[in-house]
C-alpha cells in the first residue's frame, strides 16, 4: 500500500490501491492481507479492516526508488512470509520468495515512447526487465494486455485483464451546480479535462479543441482539475485552471459540466472518462489505447488527434445531452470495485493452485 503514500496518493495508481482495498475488504479477504508501508511516510488514512500491517524504510523514493526496491522487496517478502505478493506499482522484487502478482497499470514510459518518457525510462528500466518472472501479471484493459504481450513481456498464459472501476463516490450529485458556484465562482456552461497536462495528455489539442467548441457556443468555459505537472505549457489561455481537487469536489464538477473533453493521446485505462460517465457527464474523447473498451457507444470518440473533430463533438454532445447522459451512465454500471475485488481474489487462488 505504498502508492497511498507520497506523490502517488493523488495519482491514478493511488486510487487504485484506495479502491482494490476497500472492494478487498467488502469481499470478506481483509484478514488474509498484510499491508506493507514506509515508515519515511505518516500512515495514510485507511478503511477499517482486519489486515495487519508492517513497516519498511527505504532511503531512496526518487529516480532510484525502484532499484533500491529490487534489492530490498526481497528481504522485506521474506520477513513478512506471505504466500502471495502483489505489487500494484512499478516497484518489483529482484528475487521474490513468494508467487508474485503484478498489476499492469500501462507501459507507456514504451509503449507511447518519445523523448517526453525518457526519464521514465531510465527510472523504471528495472522494472521491464524483472517483470516477466511474475507468477501472473493483472493488465487493466485489453489495450495494456496487447502492449504487455507485444513486448513479450508477459505469455498469454500468465496474463489476464481485470479491468479497473470508479469510486462510488463518482455518482450523480443533486445540487452539483450551486456549489461547483460556490466553492470556484463558476456558473454556466462548461467543459471539463481531468488530469495532469503532460504532453501526452495533449493540452494544445485541448485549447482547440475548445475554440473550435466557442464557435458555436461562445458561453462555453473550459475548466482544468488537477495539479498540471511539469510537462505543462506555461500558459493554458483562458482555462480555469483549478489544481487539485479531492473526489467529493471532483464528482461535483463532472455532475454539472456540459462534457469531458479528453484529448489524451495514450492510457493505460482512461479512468476519467468512467469517472465522467458515472456521473452523468457525457464524454468527447480520441480514439486511441483503452479508451475504446472502456467508453464503447456510450461517448464521442474522433479520429486520434483532430482536435476540430473533437470540439465539434461537443456540439454533438449538446444536440442530445440527455441521451449521451443516460448512456454513460448506463455503460458506468459495466464496472465496480466488487467485480474487480473478486476477479483479483480469484487471481490470487489461480497462482496458488
Amino acid at each position: 500500500m505504498r502508492p497511498l503514500q507520497g506523490p502517488s496518493a493523488v495519482r491514478g495508481v493511488g486510487a487504485y490501491a484506495r479502491s482494490l482495498l476497500k472492494g478487498l475488504i467488502k469481499a470478506g479477504f481483509d484478514d488474509r492481507l498484510t499491508l506493507l508501508l514506509d515508515v519515511e511516510f505518516d500512515a495514510p488514512a485507511l478503511p477499517v479492516g482486519k489486515y495487519r500491517l508492517t513497516g519498511c524504510r527505504r532511503r531512496n523514493h526518487g529516480q532510484l526508488a525502484a532499484y533500491e526496491d529490487a534489492v530490498a522487496l526481497s528481504g522485506d517478502i521474506e520477513r513478512i512470509g506471505p504466500d502471495v505478493y502483489h505489487a500494484i506499482d512499478f516497484h518489483l522484487p529482484g528475487r521474490c520468495p513468494a508467487r508474485l502478482v503484478v498489476t499492469l497499470h500501462d507501459l507507456i514510459p514504451w509503449a507511447w515512447g518519445g523523448a517526453h518518457t525518457r526519464g521514465e525510462r531510465l527510472r523504471y528500466g528495472i522494472f521491464r526487465r524483472l517483470l516477466p518472472r511474475a507468477d501472473l501479471v493483472i493488465a487493466v484493459s485489453e489495450a495494456t494486455q496487447a502492449d504487455a504481450l507485444r513486448m513479450r513481456l508477459a505469455s498469454r498464459q500468465r496474463i489476464r485483464v481485470i479491468p479497473e472501476a470508479a469510486d462510488p463516490v463518482f455518482a450523480p450529485k443533486p445540487g452539483a451546480a450551486a456549489r461547483v458556484k460556490a466553492k470556484w465562482g463558476i456558473e454556466g456552461r462548461y467543459l471539463l479535462f481531468v488530469g495532469a497536462l503532460d504532453a501526452r495528455k495533449d493540452p494544445h489539442a485541448l485549447l482547440r479543441a475548445w475554440t473550435t467548441a466557442r464557435l458555436a457556443h461562445p458561453d462555453l468555459r473550459l475548466l482544468i482539475a488537477g495539479v498540471p505537472g511539469r510537462q505543462a505549457p506555461p500558459s493554458m489561455s483562458g482555462a480555469v485552471q483549478l489544481g487539485r481537487v479531492v473526489d467529493e469536489e471532483l464528482a461535483d464538477l463532472y455532475s454539472a459540466a456540459t462534457c469531458l473533453v479528453f484529448p489524451s493521446r495514450y492510457e493505460g485505462f482512461g479512468l476519467p472518462c468512467l469517472e465522467a460517465m458515472a456521473c452523468g457527464c457525457p464524454v468527447v474523447a480520441f480514439q486511441n489505447s483503452s479508451i475504446p473498451e472502456v467508453v464503447d457507444a456510450a461517448a464521442i470518440m474522433v479520429e486520434d488527434g483532430d482536435a476540430e473533430a473533437l470540439g465539434n463533438a461537443v456540439t454533438d454532445i449538446l444536440r442530445q445531452r440527455e441521451r449521451w447522459r443516460r448512456a454513460g451512465l448506463e455503460r458506468a454500471r459495466h464496472f465496480s470495485w466488487e467485480k474487480t475485488a473478486r476477479a483479483t481474489i480469484s487471481a490470487y487462488e489461480s497462482v496458488l493452485a
